[in-house]
């Protein structure tokens, strides 16, 4: 009884309620945060793909009653071939790969549906990896390792080997990894970037507080790389106290679609053993070439095991881009070449902290690197789809450029590679002093215009860098209907010029 009445005075007991106040606790708020993330920009989902999603949920909720003029919105800034609206369609044999893995069950239940290649490559992978929902080797799967480092030496002609390559999520998180180790002295250390450039480099840099390093890419001669454009910003550099740590090549070039030649590999590649640079290649679109036969592509492995040199080089790829265009798997891989050991493992204890990269990614690179071969059942599928895509992003890209060039006051150079078109505009003087009036850079509000008069949302080229009082903007070729879309592109930039005369 006298326990029982404890508890009964016990559950009445309520303690006093605390009066909190704005001082009692310190509050979150942007100033709070690091200074290093405040100072990150990624224009490619920047203000102009915020607007889009807000028009896109205007549609959905009211259609015709939003009073918009356009009917849809079109994804034109970012390389996301599978997105609504795109619809690229995945190809057949990644998918059925990734369906057996996610389900090993269906092998049984519904054997008739699957070629007998993929059945057999699904119970290779099973037999190795195990369910897709457990971690793999932080490294990735070793033997997905050892089918992309045969894929590289099938390329190159040059051994590679699994130990030097590391899976990952989408080559961005390898380019993350990359660039916050060689960030040996915030505000200090330095990587050159090409002008104009993807985001993720300057947005990075921007988030471990490290310096971009810009050297600017010829337009004049399809924007082509130039050594001494190079030299002068590696000289400005120094002279600003920056010690440059690594060079970023693009190639194929994002937002240009440019190829370097060999001889200028090779030049890169002797500059970076003179100046002591790290050389990071990005070839995520290697297989995204428009002219082949005219502008091929060669990796910077085969060029620095061709001359012997013994600079460090870190190769990136994914199965974002190319024609598997599987941007939400996010899978990829960078590779190491000249790098010592002990650095290497430095590497592999970062990547442990994250335990693993997605198999459902890795899965895709292995796709990626060992598609159907000739004789396979699959392999008439394959060629078809890929043989399809590869000749629609050609085609849609040469009439892309042939009709932009034929605009006043607008020019473009015919991309021979990559997903994407980079055109100049010149602006009437009027436009500028709109854009001054308005807050904005002015090829800012040239998309912005854009994007409210047709629903196009392109991505301004102050977002990627560029010259003094030149103004560019970056589009994908990946629009079906590339008539519609290019009528829309055409009307607006008459219409634009036309209101600031």
């Amino acid at each position: 009884m006298l326990l029982k009445a404890r508890f009964k005075s016990l559950s009445s007991f309520h303690p006093p309620a605390r009066s909190w106040t704005r001082t009692a606790i310190r509050s979150l708020t942007i100033d709070s945060l690091s200074p290093a993330v405040r100072n990150v920009q990624f224009a490619v989902r920047g203000e102009l793909a915020i607007k889009a999603e807000e028009y896109r949920v205007m549609l959905k909720e009211k259609g015709r009653e939003s009073n918009l003029p356009f009917d849809r919105v079109i994804t034109s800034n970012i390389g996301n071939p599978q997105q609504k609206g795109l619809d690229q369609p995945p190809i057949t044999f990644n998918r059925q790969v990734a369906a057996l893995m996610e389900w090993p069950q269906l092998m049984q239940l519904a054997p008739s549906a699957f070629p007998q290649d993929i059945i057999t490559r699904a119970k290779e992978l099973h037999e190795e990896i195990g369910s897709v929902g457990a971690y793999s080797h932080s490294q990735g799967v070793p033997l997905i390792r050892q089918n992309v480092a045969e894929f590289i030496q099938e390329r190159d002609g040059h051994p590679s080997s699994p130990d030097n390559i590391f899976l990952t999520g989408g080559a961005s998180a390898g380019v993350s990894l990359l660039i916050s180790m060689l960030i040996s002295e915030p505000h200090k250390s330095g990587i050159l970037i090409p002008i104009p450039q993807y985001p993720l480099y300057t947005a990075t840099l921007a988030q471990f507080s490290g310096v971009a390093i810009p050297y600017h890419l010829d337009e004049a001669h399809e924007w082509s790389t130039s050594i001494d454009e190079i030299k002068a910003a590696l000289n400005k550099a120094k002279e600003d106290g920056i010690d440059p740590k690594a060079i970023v090549i693009v190639n194929p070039g994002n937002p240009t679609g440019a190829l370097l030649k060999e001889n200028m590999q090779r030049e890169v590649t002797n500059l970076c053993a003179e100046h002591k640079l790290v050389l990071l290649a990005d070839e995520v679109y290697q297989n995204n070439l428009h002219r082949a036969a005219e502008f091929p592509f060669t990796s910077f492995k085969k060029v620095v095991c061709d001359m012997g040199s013994p600079v460090p080089l870190v190769s990136f790829h994914s199965v974002s881009k190319g024609v598997t265009g599987e941007c939400g798997r996010r899978g990829g891989y960078f590779e190491c070449h000249n790098i010592p050991d002990d650095v290497r493992a430095m590497m592999y204890k970062m990547v442990s902290v994250g335990l693993c990269p997605p198999l459902q990614g890795q899965i895709g690179v292995d796709c990626l690197v060992r598609p159907p071969k000739e004789g396979d059942e699959s392999y008439a599928l394959w060629k078809e789809e890929t043989t399809r895509i590869n000749k629609a992003l050609a085609e849609r890209t040469k009439l892309m450029a042939e009709r932009l060039n034929s605009l006043p006051g607008l020019s473009c150079v015919d991309s021979p590679g990559a997903l994407y078109l980079y055109p100049k505009i010149t602006l009437p003087e009027k436009a500028l002093a709109a854009a001054r009036a308005a807050g904005k850079e002015p090829d800012t509000l040239y998309v912005l215009s854009l994007l409210d008069a047709t629903g196009i949302c392109a991505v301004p080229g102050s977002g990627f860098g560029q010259k003094e009082g030149e103004y560019h903007y970056r589009l994908t070729c990946l629009c079906p209907g590339v008539e519609e879309y290019v009528g829309k592109l055409e009307k607006f930039h008459r219409e634009f010029c036309a209101k600031y005369q």
